[in-house]
């Protein structure tokens, strides 16, 4: 506990920060001494956050809008100055059924919250994280990227997009100078790595920024 990382003092806003693995990285990220901005669209969910980490700062936004993610930016920025990293972990999974099973209401699902989301969040606070001394934007990803299936072709599709913005992000970063990174971690199923990500995310700081940036790293049990 306590100042002993390199992340100490940074703020750090977790986009999508009510679910077990959003939980589980707010309090690795507290307890390492970082500031945490937790985002998730439902109040009550929240609170499983403050329990975990109780100096946490929570925010509900649909993160789907961009009007509501710019006003939610203002807000933080007003409380708390500009932030130093975004860890986006908003997800959901919709699939099976082969190839025909794949429905335009899975797709516009996963879309919004896969890279509508994505999109918002880093639209809205790219400026803070190529500012700052050591900006990092990290998100979740899937394996099956790069081994798609039919009954996971939505799925794959709308990671595989997010992935491609991340990176896009992480060339602005690097003609920008050498402060900040995007980060792909990618899994097969998060259930069960939820300490494993958490680590991951806390050590961000313990690497310079252009041996971090535009990596996929893979996370296995």
């Amino acid at each position: 506990m306590g100042d002993t990382r390199a992340v100490a003092g940074h703020t750090v806003l977790l986009a999508g920060a009510t679910s077990a693995a959003g939980v589980a990285v707010a309090a690795a990220l507290a307890g390492a001494g970082a500031r945490v901005l937790a985002v998730g669209s439902d109040a009550g969910r929240l609170e499983r956050v403050r329990a975990a980490a109780p100096d946490a700062s929570v925010y509900v936004c649909d993160l789907a809008d961009f009007t509501a993610v710019t006003a939610l930016a203002a807000t933080v920025h007003a409380e708390h100055g500009p932030i130093d990293a975004l860890v986006h972990l908003v997800g959901g999974w919709r699939g099976g059924g082969g190839l025909d099973g794949q429905t335009d209401e899975d797709w516009d699902f996963l879309h919004e919250r896969v890279i509508g989301t994505l999109r918002n969040t880093t639209r809205a606070f790219n400026a803070d994280l190529l500012a700052s001394l050591a900006g990092r934007l990290a998100i979740v990803s899937s394996v099956s990227v790069t081994a798609p299936t039919p009954g996971g072709a939505n799925y794959a599709s709308a990671k595989a997009a997010a992935e491609t913005w991340t990176r896009a992000v992480g060339h602005g970063f690097a003609k920008s100078g050498n402060t900040a990174a995007a980060v792909i971690f990618a899994v097969r199923a998060l259930d069960g790595l939820e300490s494993r990500l958490a680590a991951e995310v806390v050590a961000l700081w313990d690497s310079p920024a252009d041996a971090l940036n535009n990596t996929r790293r893979i996370l296995t049990p």
